[in-house]
C-alpha cells in the first residue's frame, strides 16, 4: 500500500483524486452483486474528461452535507475515546505503485484496521441504529478500502451529536474483492482507452 498524507480536501488532495477511480464510487463500476454497474460508462467519462481537462465538474453541496464534514474529527474523537484506539489521519492510500486508483479513509487504525465516518441527518441516524447493520450503499466502498489497504477489517461509523453512535466492523468479503479487482482492472484499461480517444 502506497500512502500520501496530504490534508483530506485541501487542493492538493483533490488534485490526487482528480481523473483516479475512487473507492467511494466503486458503486458506479460494480453493484454489490458483481455486475457492471449501469452508472459506469457516466463514471468513466467523467474521469476522463478530468485527465484530459485537468479540472473536475462541481460536485454537489448543501448545508447537510457541509455540516457533515464538519462533524467528522468531533466523531473520530469519539471513536478513539469508545474504542479506546487511536486513529491515524492520512489523504489517500493507493494499492501498489501503478496507482490506478485509490480510496481516501477517515482513517487508518493500528495495521489491521480502517474507519469510514457518516455524520447523516438526524433522521438518517435513526434509520441506521434501528437497521443495526451496513447500509448497503456503502458496501461497494468499504470493500473496496479493504481491498487497496490490504487490511483485515474496517469500522464503518455513523454519527450524530446527542444519539448514540453506530459503530459495526466490517471484515472482507474476498469472493466480492476478487470481482472488483477484475472489475477495477477492466475498468481502468478502458479509461485509458477513452481518455486517449477523446484527446489525452
Amino acid at each position: 500500500m502506497i500512502i500520501s498524507k496530504v490534508e483530506q480536501n485541501s487542493p492538493e488532495w483533490l488534485a490526487l483524486k482528480l481523473g483516479v477511480p475512487s473507492s467511494s464510487h466503486f458503486s458506479e463500476i460494480i453493484t454489490s452483486t458483481g455486475a457492471l454497474s449501469k452508472q459506469h460508462t457516466k463514471y468513466m467519462n467523467r474521469l476522463a474528461g478530468e485527465r484530459v481537462s485537468g479540472t473536475g465538474e462541481e460536485t454537489f453541496s448543501s448545508k447537510h452535507t457541509d455540516k457533515g464534514l464538519e462533524r467528522e474529527p468531533e466523531a473520530r474523537s469519539l471513536y478513539e475515546i469508545i474504542t479506546g484506539v487511536d486513529v491515524e489521519l492520512v489523504g489517500v492510500c493507493y494499492q501498489d505503485t501503478k496507482k490506478r486508483y485509490l480510496c481516501s479513509p477517515d482513517g487508518l487504525v493500528g495495521k489491521p484496521g480502517g474507519l469510514e465516518i457518516k455524520c447523516p441527518m438526524m433522521t438518517t441516524q435513526v434509520e441506521y441504529l434501528r437497521a443495526n447493520a451496513i447500509p448497503a450503499i456503502y458496501f461497494q466502498q468499504i470493500q473496496g478500502s479493504l481491498l487497496i489497504t490490504g487490511r483485515k477489517w474496517w469500522d464503518f461509523m455513523s454519527y450524530y451529536p446527542g444519539i448514540k453512535p453506530l459503530i459495526i466492523r466490517v471484515t472482507r468479503d474476498e469472493p466480492f474483492i476478487r470481482m472488483l479487482y477484475s472489475r477495477l482492472d477492466t475498468f481502468c484499461v478502458e479509461l485509458a482507452d477513452v481518455t486517449k480517444q477523446i484527446g489525452g
